[in-house]
């Protein structure tokens, strides 16, 4: 099948739900197309721009394009400025060869684990439409899981990769921050903000990761797992586990074992009380102070036209000051440090990615302190991750009535590691 056949496939079956289309804002049709015939024409004259050469890619809606708004799932921005240029990552991908198919739907400003949108309607979970989706790149995991892409672009602040990934049954992959460019991308905490795909394998993900960091694809060579040292944190993110996730994390762990993988109890409930205590003498979470600081302008001017769950969120850091805020960015360097330290002599960190599979979209919709306990639940896992700045991969654990991921993580800088050992458990599990 040529790429240009995919894509109408594609484009059929979304055209046949254009009425009630909910996991992508914006579609581009004939330029998808244009990028569609140039990649099958370079393949009939034997050319490539790499690995990414004619995949259908959707990018989440808060990543700029040139000459149009950028909504990032919010009402109050759909008439904006129109962007004057791609954002970085974007711009990488279309040199890539990617046929970019769309923008795909988000949690409001990318400020929730659980990805509803009172403002452009919420995806459903492709396993179960009635279940939420995760979030923040809700439309992102959606896509990835029901083939309308084959790569998603999403970004992740506390989990918004690994989430949908997670609750939709694919592949997601956190860099460390800052290694793919966030310019051009709406944010939300620019201290956590990281941008990452989504993708039905972890070779697919290494490619598009590759790319936008301006770095040069090459074949990823699975990290056997054998010898595999794997550490197990247990304590405070194993608390509130859903039953059939943590018998099927056992379960996975069970086939590592038999594998020949190295797998041990690490201690961090220490190192994660301690990043607890400095946003609590702060007076609000890291990407809160960030977050009311992006929406200084906006969040009390325009607060009715705010998804309220979203609004309540950005007002806990509006009155934090200058100098807790500085005080709070020096400890979590020297906790950072402390994590490098803990991790050392591991490969990876295993956990679940999410405490849960994917709760039901009208119970949160109808009760704002359900959603709210939901939404720290679902976050709780991933969100360390990003305080540490730590690389982080979550992979389809198998044999689950709904989806749920194992989640990888390493210290920040190793993603190529990470990406290694999470292909060779991925080949594993099967």
């Amino acid at each position: 099948m040529t790429v240009r056949d995919r894509l109408e496939s594609i484009l059929s079956r979304l055209d046949a739900r254009a009425g009630d289309e909910r996991v992508y804002t914006r579609l581009y049709p004939e330029a998808a197309r244009a990028a569609a015939d140039a990649a099958d024409a370079r393949r009939r004259v034997g050319i490539s721009l790499g690995p990414l050469d004619g995949a259908v890619v959707s990018i989440k809606d808060l990543f700029d394009v040139a000459g149009e708004p950028t909504s990032a799932g919010s009402a109050i921005l759909r008439n904006s400025e129109p962007a004057r240029a791609d954002a970085p990552a974007v711009a990488r991908l279309r040199r890539a060869g990617a046929v970019i198919l769309g923008k795909t739907n988000m949690s409001e400003f990318a400020f929730s684990g659980i990805g509803i949108n009172p403002h452009w309607g919420t995806p459903g979970n492709a396993a179960d439409p009635a279940r939420v989706p995760g979030g923040s790149s809700s439309g992102a995991g959606v896509s990835v899981a029901e083939g309308t892409c084959d790569i998603a672009i999403g970004t992740d602040t506390g989990g918004s990769v690994r989430i949908p990934a997670s609750l939709n049954g694919v592949v997601g992959f956190k860099p460390t921050s800052r290694r793919v460019p966030t310019a051009g991308a709406y944010p939300l905490s620019r201290s956590l903000d990281s941008i990452g795909p989504l993708a039905r394998t972890v070779a697919e993900c290494a490619a598009a990761d590759a790319v936008m960091a301006g770095a040069e694809p090459q074949a990823l060579a699975p990290m056997p797992v054998a010898g595999l040292r794997i550490g197990v944190p247990r304590g405070l993110l194993f608390g509130q586990v859903e039953d059939v996730v943590a018998h099927a994390f056992e379960a996975v762990l069970e086939r590592l074992v038999a594998a020949g993988a190295r797998i041990v109890e690490h201690e961090i409930d220490d190192l994660l009380d301690a990043m607890a205590e400095a946003a609590t003498k702060a007076g609000a979470p890291l990407v809160a102070i960030e977050a009311a600081g992006v929406h200084a302008q906006m969040h009390e001017a325009l607060a009715s036209a705010y998804d309220r769950n979203v609004l309540a969120r950005i007002r806990l850091g509006a009155g934090v000051s200058a100098a807790a805020y500085q005080v709070y960015l020096e400890t979590r360097r020297a906790l950072i440090d402390a994590m490098d330290r803990r991790l050392a002599p591991l490969d990876v960190l295993a956990l679940p990615a999410t405490a849960t599979t994917a709760p039901e979209i009208a119970a949160l919709e109808a009760d704002d302190d359900a959603f709210r306990q939901a939404n720290l639940l679902m976050l709780r896992n991933t969100s360390f991750g990003n305080l540490f700045d730590l690389t982080g991969i979550s992979l389809p654990m198998p044999n689950l009535p709904r989806p749920a991921g194992l989640m990888l993580m390493a210290c920040g800088g190793r993603d190529h590691a990470l990406l290694a050992a999470a292909a060779g458990v991925e080949r594993s599990l099967g």
